[in-house]
């Protein structure tokens, strides 16, 4: 099997009609949520079917979980069996967005434990410019056998990454990071909150509410050690809370990677979301340096150069604004040789919408 994620439109070209091989168009732009598919239904690769970002590979918005909440499995299972897709077909996705939408698919698929999965090196208007085949026509889909063996292990709850931000930027915590007992908390404007006022447990999420209850008896370390760990979720072990994790170095932790534009990284602009800024201690990735200037991907030195800064021996968090963009980051760290690398599927949007997260920015 193919170790490299990232496929040519030639070779594509040369396979398209294999029985195996299911060709899926992700084409999808924010805000025209069916821009998209009329443009599969105008002109598609043959054979090629259709899964919308927000309809297919995302779960309805709530209150948590971002703009593109992760969808359940189960669901998510359904729409893949819609597609044609079974436990030994190989997939290949494109799109018109520099591999953004394709990559959430890749990486989707690969959470739910089917590595057959590839993305075109361009997009579909490359690909119509080469002069290679297309068409109008929608093909009768034979529903696939596809059944989920989700991998937890691709996926950074939010805990994980809390820890990961306190071991980088204790500072942003306040004194919640440096006391047994403290959870986080932000005010207004991303500014830390008192650590008084973080640590009520009225004001904390279900987990870590349970931490600041106990830690106040027995101290932060016990109470994560007493906790039981459902299988496949993100409970934090011992040492992963804000408190534990400023306690030892940061090149220990996690680093935490930002893949949106540097000026929204920097909280210069936000046109998306209603808080600026990042999570603290992260540092800037922004995705399209994975592309070369004709938005092809990278590859081989021109990949790894772009990478240069980012230590290979470090677990790796990816997020972005909403579990999209980090994606073609977290394909391309696969491609250059990362091999620890985790996607904060919420995102920044996650993030926010929970006032006790603090918040970074430049000056």
């Amino acid at each position: 099997m193919r170790s490299n994620p990232i496929v040519s439109m030639k070779w594509l070209l040369a396979r398209m009609y294999e029985s195996d091989l299911v060709i899926v168009d992700c084409r999808f732009a924010l805000g025209k949520s069916d821009s998209g598919r009329n443009a599969y239904e105008a002109a598609h690769i043959p054979g090629a079917v259709y899964l919308d970002l927000e309809r297919d590979l995302s779960a309805p918005v709530g209150k948590h979980g971002g703009r593109h909440p992760l969808p359940e499995p189960e669901v998510l299972e359904v729409a893949l069996r819609r597609a044609g897709i079974g436990p030994d077909s190989r997939v290949v996705a494109y799109d018109d967005q520099g591999g953004a939408m394709a990559s959430r698919l890749w990486w989707l698929l690969r959470w739910l434990g089917h590595d057959a999965v590839f993305v075109m090196d361009e997009s579909f208007s490359a690909w119509q410019a080469e002069g290679f085949p297309v068409t109008d026509e929608t093909r009768v889909v034979v529903p696939g056998r596809f059944e989920a063996r989700v991998q937890p292990q691709l996926l950074a709850g939010l805990d994980e990454v809390r820890a990961a931000s306190a071991a980088a930027a204790p500072e942003a915590w306040g004194s919640a990071a440096g006391e047994a007992g403290s959870a986080p908390g932000a005010g207004a404007g991303g500014v830390a909150a008192p650590a008084t006022d973080a640590i009520k447990p009225a004001n904390l999420p279900p987990l870590d509410r349970l931490s600041a209850e106990a830690s106040l008896v027995e101290g932060l370390e016990a109470a994560f050690g007493a906790v039981d760990e459902p299988t496949g979720s993100s409970v934090p072990a011992a040492g992963d809370s804000p408190a534990a994790a400023s306690e030892r170095p940061a090149e220990a932790a996690p680093l935490l990677l930002d893949s949106r534009e540097p000026r929204r990284y920097a909280g210069l602009e936000e046109p998306i979301d209603h808080k600026a800024g990042h999570i603290p201690g992260a540092v800037n990735q922004f995705w399209k340096g994975v592309l070369d200037e004709q938005g092809r991907w990278k590859t081989g030195d021109a990949l790894a150069a772009a990478f240069s800064s980012i230590p290979r021996d470090r677990e790796l968090i990816v997020y972005c604004g909403s579990g999209v963009t980090a994606c073609p980051n977290v394909l391309a760290l696969q491609a250059a040789g990362y091999s620890n690398v985790k996607l904060y599927a919420g995102s920044w949007s996650d993030w926010i919408s929970y006032s006790e997260n603090p918040v970074a920015a430049e000056d």
